[in-house]
């Protein structure tokens, strides 16, 4: 079982950053990929980032590409969520994933956080 913390949500004007951390429970986090999901109000959730295992492949949702950079530190169990020229549109509710296993497109994941607040205003 893990257990998945998020934190760093809150609200910033349109072309501000933020960086949302997840830190997991529990050992063996290297053998997890890990994503980040967002849900806007009225919409489905949505895939926006996500990291491998251990090697350094990251991958991203074409509208945040170039403004988000997903990270991990293993030792430290957490992964993190750079986001920065945030627009309007990148309002939701984040939430971090984890699924046993490598990333590929479409996979499934396994455990979820609670989700934290990102608001931007205009």
């Amino acid at each position: 079982q893990v257990q998945l913390t998020e934190s760093g949500g809150g609200l910033v004007q349109a072309g501000g950053s933020l960086r949302l951390s997840c830190t997991a429970s529990g050992r063996s986090f290297s053998l997890y990929a890990m994503g980040w999901f967002r849900q806007a109000p009225g919409k489905e959730r949505e895939f926006v980032a996500a990291h491998s295992r251990t090697e350094r492949n990251t991958y991203y949702r074409g509208s945040v590409k170039g403004r988000f950079a997903i990270s991990r530190d293993n030792a430290k169990n957490t992964v993190y969520l750079q986001m920065n020229n945030l627009k309007p549109e990148d309002t939701a509710v984040y939430y971090c994933a984890a699924g046993i296993g490598d990333y590929y497109a479409g996979r499934s994941f396994d455990y979820w956080g609670q989700g934290t607040q990102v608001t931007v205003s205009s």
